[in-house]
């Protein structure tokens, strides 16, 4: 019995060997519901493995080979040979006598014209052989097997019909196989994609027009199947083209530059050429070459007609004509701009001679009325030029011909006409008597004379502007007589005068003024003025020059609070004129010097005066105590609280104490407590050492009356020291507490304010709250600019402001400075 279908054979010697490895043809067959199924004979049930089998129903193998049958006889086979198609159709009819299967048994469309496997399958051969299958049968293996598979995926939520995940998102029909045509490569015969692909899957396939591209470029070097010849193509040029072409590319050249006539050696062929332009190098290919002709190759035809100088002249003739018309056009195109340019030219000459003929014109009028007025001029003219008309007329020139009165030079003309007017206006003026006498034409005459753009605290701007010339030449010898007469304490006048002038005069005019003619005088009067002899304060004639000098009066402050501490050496506080003396100074002098004089000069005199003071509770004398109390909004609180420490409140204290030892009556020592307390202001009081005090004078008081415990005590007594003490304490509570809202009270408010006013909108905001808190005049200059910008007085200075900068004008020039060095500057 053979075991081949167990046994594997080992080569030619048909060794039978047990092979154990799962076979292509065990795959294949796993899911066949029609294979082959061995059923065991009663020899094989009976023999086991040593049972005989038929060598037909044999595992096929897919080596092809059947087991050897060393009985037939051996059959020699010519190689050199072919059958007949009658042997090999009785061969196939004998390969298929032997297969123990019908083919009715196996339905058509399981077996394929030939399996496309790795083995040689024949259909000769048993089993399950593959090829294609209706999708409507598949998974039908099922109804042979319990069914798990179909039973677990509905577990898991599977609707038959539907297709696999969450969302359904599987195919439906399995993966289908397209049978390529021949043995190529994959995409050798067009796109493999089946429907099924192109229904879940519709993506764009190019292939096909790639294909069709490729042909269509294969075509073009394949020869023409009819035969026949192509027929030429001919490239037509209009003008509009050639134009555009010229328009673009300026490559060609007018023929009457001089660089289209350079002479051009070629010596890159065989011979030697030479050219007169460089646009015949550009078309040498198109010259026909002088060297012989190759002889014509077996397979080449002659040419019927071949006239390369014709075409070489046609092409020449072309070209030129193309470039004509180029030039041509360039050349229109030239003259238009040509035109479009004079066009412009003209109108701007136009407009040139218009303005030029308006200008003569304004100059001759200008020239007239400038005539008239010399005319008017004369010693001995009947209508002669008042400065008021004078004034129209130059504000006629400043409205109507206003270019012309700026470009004029105005100092020359106002020196000519305006100065003799100016002069004998002036000629009968006192200034102390009539001191507003002239401003309003003066200022008239600073607003047409003024250069805006000049204006510096020296008098170097003189030959530049006519009105600081007119003004220190004409006006100012008045003023120096006048000041050379004054009696510096006789002041109302001159200031009053000054105060009228100080917006018309220029500032450094007046600066000049206060100190080089006001100050000296006032500094003489100063030291010949005695405290002890005058009877005019001094303080009658200074203080009213503080608004117009402010700082300059610094350098007089030493000398007179020398002179008044003289005077005051050998004062008693009983008299009261010092006090008259000395209050106005107290605001004018610094906050440091004022106290430093009090302290020298007037708290030694008052502590005397407080020693001097006997305290007696039964006759009581007051004046010395009001001598020094009357003092108190003139010296420092800290400086009298010290006054009333050292020299009152020992011997005070003392007197109480002496008092209370005596059986005293207590009625009286509360009203001579409180009288005095009412002696003091509530600043004082408010003073913690004035308060320790009293304090102390109370706690006296109450030891008096609980240490009295064996001996007499007035009846009350205790109960009215104790009621005094209470009251008095929460007097100084409430006192405090009202102070403390009193304060926050004022600093909500400070707090508000600054918060409505602190943060400036601009930096001209940030200036005037500097200003402000310095106490330093802030204001614009009217009528006056520079470069276009508002000029201001901070102080005695000039400024003006510039994209968040302040510019002080210096000598020469404007110079920028901090905002803290404009208030040093100022102050």
């Amino acid at each position: 019995m053979s075991m081949s279908h167990l046994y594997g054979t080992d080569g030619e010697d048909g060794v039978e060997m047990e092979s154990f490895e799962v076979s292509d043809w065990d795959l294949q067959n796993e899911f066949n519901p029609h294979r082959q199924r061995h059923r065991q004979s009663k020899e094989e049930a009976t023999y086991g493995v040593w049972a005989e089998r038929d060598s037909d129903e044999e595992r096929p193998s897919f080596g092809g080979k059947r087991s050897r049958d060393y009985s037939a006889p051996v059959n020699f086979i010519s190689a050199g040979l072919k059958k007949s198609a009658a042997e090999d159709m009785s061969e196939e009819d004998s390969d298929e006598d032997e297969k123990p299967v019908k083919q009715e048994e196996i339905p058509k469309e399981f077996v394929p014209k030939k399996l496309k496997t790795g083995g040689n399958f024949k259909p000769s051969q048993k089993g399950f052989v593959g090829g294609t299958k209706s999708f409507m049968d598949f998974g039908s293996w099922e109804r042979h097997t319990k069914g798990i598979g179909q039973k677990l995926l509905q577990k898991m939520g599977y609707v038959p019909g539907r297709g696999l995940g969450k969302n359904a998102q599987g195919i439906i029909n399995p993966i289908e196989a397209k049978q390529r045509k021949g043995k190529g490569a994959v995409g050798a015969y067009g796109s493999e994609r089946t429907n099924q692909s192109l229904q879940d899957f519709p993506v764009v396939d190019s292939e096909e027009e790639a294909e069709e591209e490729f042909q269509k470029e294969l075509s073009q070097w394949r020869k023409d199947p009819n035969g026949g010849k192509k027929k030429p193509k001919y490239n037509y040029k209009t003008v509009e083209e050639l134009k555009a072409k010229g328009r673009i590319s300026k490559q060609l050249s007018a023929p009457q530059k001089e660089l289209s006539q350079v002479k051009v050696i070629d010596m890159t062929g065989r011979e030697q050429k030479v050219y007169y332009s460089y646009s015949q190098i550009s078309h040498k290919h198109n010259i026909p070459d002088d060297s012989p002709q190759q002889p014509l190759g077996k397979d080449s035809k002659p040419q019927g007609f071949a006239l390369p100088e014709l075409e070489h002249n046609l092409q020449l003739l072309i070209d030129i004509t193309e470039q004509e018309i180029i030039q041509n056009d360039r050349q229109l195109q030239y003259e238009r701009d040509m035109v479009v340019n004079l066009t412009h030219e003209i109108q701007k000459m136009s407009e040139v001679l218009s303005h030029e003929e308006t200008a003569i014109n304004n100059l001759s009028k200008v020239l007239e009325m400038v005539e008239e007025c010399e005319r008017r001029m004369q010693p001995g003219c009947e209508n002669p030029l008042t400065l008021d008309e004078c004034a129209k007329i130059f504000e006629t020139l400043q409205d109507k011909y206003y270019e012309e009165y700026r470009m004029s030079d105005r100092v020359d003309l106002a020196v000519a006409i305006v100065y003799p007017l100016m002069k004998d206006y002036f000629k009968n003026w006192d200034p102390l008597k009539d001191c507003t006498y002239g401003t309003e034409i003066i200022a008239k005459w600073k607003s047409l004379l003024e250069n805006d753009q000049l204006l510096s605290h020296s008098g170097q701007d003189l030959s530049t502007d006519a009105f600081h010339r007119l003004m220190w030449e004409i006006w100012m010898p008045y003023v120096r007589n006048i000041v050379t007469q004054w009696q510096p304490r006789n002041c109302g006048s001159m200031v009053d005068f000054l105060d009228s002038w100080v917006h018309v005069v220029p500032v450094w005019i007046l600066d000049n003024i206060l100190d080089q003619l006001i100050f000296p005088k006032l500094q003489k009067e100063v030291e010949s003025w005695n405290p002890l002899t005058d009877t005019v304060p001094i303080h009658s004639w200074i203080h009213p020059w503080l608004p117009l000098m402010q700082a300059r009066l610094e350098p007089l402050y030493s000398p007179i609070r020398n002179k008044l501490a003289n005077a005051l050496q050998k004062w008693h506080p009983s008299d009261s004129s010092a006090k008259l003396i000395l209050q106005p100074w107290k605001d004018v002098f610094t906050p440091g010097s004022w106290e430093a004089f009090m302290v020298k000069n007037i708290v030694p005199k008052l502590g005397m005066c407080l020693n001097e003071l006997i305290i007696n509770p039964h006759q009581q004398h007051m004046d010395a105590f009001y001598w020094v109390i009357d003092w108190e909004g003139m010296i420092s609180v800290s400086s009298l609280v010290g006054l009333l420490e050292k020299h009152f409140f020992p011997k005070w204290l003392q007197v109480l104490c002496s008092w209370l030892s005596n059986s005293p009556n207590y009625e009286e020592i509360t009203k001579w407590y409180l009288g005095w307390k009412s002696m003091f202001s509530d600043q004082v009081l408010a003073h913690p050492s004035i308060k320790d005090k009293f304090n102390e004078a109370l706690d006296i008081m109450n030891r008096a009356v609980s240490s009295s415990v064996g001996g007499y005590m007035q009846p009350g007594a205790r109960e009215n020291i104790a009621y005094l003490t209470h009251t008095e304490r929460r007097k100084d509570f409430q006192y405090e507490a009202m102070q403390e809202r009193r304060e926050a009270e004022n600093m909500a408010q400070r707090g508000i304010g600054m918060a409505a006013s602190s943060v400036p909108m601009n930096f001209k905001d940030l200036i005037q709250t500097k200003a402000e808190e310095h106490n330093i005049v802030f204001m614009p200059v009217i009528g006056k600019r520079h470069e276009g910008k508002q000029l201001y007085t901070f102080g005695r200075i000039v400024i003006y402001i510039d994209r968040g900068v302040v510019f002080v004008q210096g000598e020469k020039t404007w110079v920028p400075t901090s905002l803290q060095s404009l208030i040093d500057m100022a102050k």
